[in-house]
C-alpha cells in the first residue's frame, strides 16, 4: 500500500476516528498487517482563528506547508482529516506536490450513490455558511440546505464547547436530532451531511428514516481505496 499522509488535530477527537478506521478498513482478516500512516497533528485553534477571520491565503500556506512536510516525510498522497479547512481544498491541492483526496468530493460520489436529491448539511458555521459544498452538489444536481440561523448558532456552540473537547452529552445529541428532525419536515431533506468529523462521534446512527452521511467513514473509505491503488512511476 502507498504511504498515507494525514493533517490531524482538526480536532484530535477526530483524528483518533480516522486512525482507528483506516487500520480496521486496511487489514485483511486475521493479519496484522497495517498501512504506513504518517500525521502531522496541527493546532485547531490556529485553523479555526484564520477560518474566523477569512483569512484564506494564509490557511493555504499553512496547510499546503504541512502536505510538503508530509511529503518529504515520506508520504505518497494525503488527506486532511477535517471538512472546514476543505474551504480552500483545491488552492491547497493546486500547490501541493502529492495527491490529495478529498472529503467533499467523497461525500457527493457517497450521495449520488445513494440516490438523494436535497440534503441536509451540519458542520461548523464556516462550513455551513461557505459554498464549498453546495456548488459541486449543485453540479450534480443536489441541493445542499443549511439550517436556520439559530440552529446554525446551536450546533458551532456545541461543537466549540463540548464536541471537539470530547464531551459528549445526551441533550446535545437530542438538541442536534431535534434540529435535523426540524430540517426534515421543514425542508423536506432526503439525507443530511454530518459536515464536522466530530459529529459521527455523538450522532452514532441514522435517524428519521434518512441517511447519516458519515463524512470520516466515507472520508476513510476514499483514503484506503487510494492507497490500495497500483503504484505507477
Amino acid at each position: 500500500m502507498k504511504t498515507i499522509g494525514m493533517i490531524g488535530g482538526l480536532g484530535p477527537e477526530a483524528t483518533l476516528d480516522y486512525y482507528k478506521r483506516i487500520i480496521e478498513a486496511s487489514r485483511g482478516a486475521g493479519t496484522l498487517d497495517t498501512p504506513e500512516i504518517i500525521i502531522y497533528s496541527v493546532s485547531l485553534q490556529e485553523v479555526l482563528d484564520l477560518a474566523a477571520r477569512r483569512e484564506w491565503s494564509n490557511l493555504i500556506y499553512l496547510l499546503t506547508a504541512k502536505v510538503k512536510a508530509l511529503q518529504k516525510a515520506g508520504a505518497d498522497f494525503a488527506f486532511i482529516s477535517a471538512n472546514t479547512p476543505h474551504v480552500v481544498f483545491d488552492e491547497v491541492q493546486a500547490k501541493s506536490p502529492i495527491p490529495l483526496i478529498s472529503i467533499v468530493t467523497a461525500t457527493l460520489e457517497k450521495a449520488k450513490e445513494l440516490g438523494v436529491k436535497r440534503v441536509g448539511l451540519l458542520g461548523t458555521k464556516f462550513t455551513m455558511e461557505e459554498n464549498f459544498f453546495a456548488a459541486p452538489f449543485s453540479a450534480a444536481g443536489i441541493s445542499v440546505v443549511i439550517p436556520q440561523p439559530a440552529d446554525q448558532q446551536y450546533i458551532q456552540e456545541k461543537l466549540m464547547t463540548e464536541i471537539e473537547l470530547g464531551v459528549f452529552k445526551d441533550e446535545t445529541r437530542d438538541g442536534l436530532l431535534a434540529v435535523i428532525g426540524r430540517m426534515k419536515e421543514q425542508e423536506h431533506i432526503d439525507a443530511v451531511i454530518l459536515g464536522c468529523t466530530e459529529l459521527p462521534l455523538i450522532l452514532l446512527k441514522d435517524e428519521f428514516g434518512i441517511p447519516f452521511l458519515n463524512t470520516t467513514a466515507i472520508h476513510v473509505e476514499s483514503v484506503v481505496e487510494y492507497a490500495r491503488k497500483e503504484q505507477r512511476w
